[in-house]
């Protein structure tokens, strides 16, 4: 009779397996999985060119500037983005609050990897994420990313006119301006600030060319570009410098 017992619970253990595998199958066959469940966890690497990386830029910069953003699902992709990353382009840009790269560029998360400093320049610590970038996600381009207005610039150029020294650890990052600012007084001394800015892109993307061979051989062999860029404030437009 123990037997019996037994042989039918497990008979009504297995009907009830079988019943809940149908009824599985036939919620999942009339309900889409979503994106994230059907693609693979992890996302590919980059298959673009360094010019298509910068066409990319700049069309996202063009839907910014129209306020036509495209539509972003921010959960579609989450699962994936916790196996790896592979951003497609990597910015030095500025930490000025009324510069974001990502809404810049019409990006959403993953797909821009980001230095950011006030007065976009290259110091040790920078150079190491870009290096870590190039090397192991495979970004195809680098912009250093200046800006219109920009105060780090301004007050390196005071500091340079009325030689004097700024608080704390300011005068480190002034240090790594001057250089640029320098060239913009000789040149353009009646308007420095625009050309000091124009001027301190040019000479981080001539920098960041030459300062490591991860970046410079990646450079001379076409597989990355480094190019300079410009946002304006007042239109939200970027500029290749």
């Amino acid at each position: 009779m123990c037997t019996d017992h037994e042989s039918f619970a497990l008979s009504r253990r297995r009907a009830l397996g079988a019943g809940l595998g149908l009824a599985s199958t036939a919620f999942l066959g009339g309900f889409a999985l979503p994106a994230f469940a059907q693609e693979a966890l992890v996302p590919p690497p980059n298959a673009i060119s360094p010019d298509e990386a910068l066409k990319r830029l700049l069309d996202g910069n063009a839907r910014y500037v129209a306020n036509t953003p495209e539509q972003k699902d921010f959960s579609a992709g989450r699962a994936a983005r916790t196996k790896a990353q592979y951003p497609f382009a990597g910015l030095v840009s500025c930490a000025d609050s009324r510069v974001s790269p990502e809404l810049a560029f019409d990006q959403g998360p993953g797909e821009l990897f980001v230095v950011r400093v006030a007065g976009n320049f290259v110091n040790d610590d920078g150079l190491a994420s870009l290096e870590y970038g190039v090397k192991f996600l495979g970004v195809p381009l680098i912009m250093v990313l200046g800006h219109t207005n920009c105060g780090a610039v301004d007050a390196t150029i005071k500091v340079v006119k009325n030689n004097i020294s700024l608080p704390g650890h300011l005068d480190d990052l002034v240090s790594h301006i001057k250089p640029a600012v320098e060239i913009a007084l000789k040149e353009k001394p009646d308007n420095p600030l625009d050309a000091a800015i124009i001027e301190n892109v040019r000479y981080n993307v001539t920098e960041l060319k030459g300062a490591t061979p991860i970046i410079s051989e990646s450079v001379e062999s076409g597989k990355i570009k480094v190019v300079g860029g410009l946002y304006d404030l007042a239109s939200g437009k970027i500029s290749l410098i």
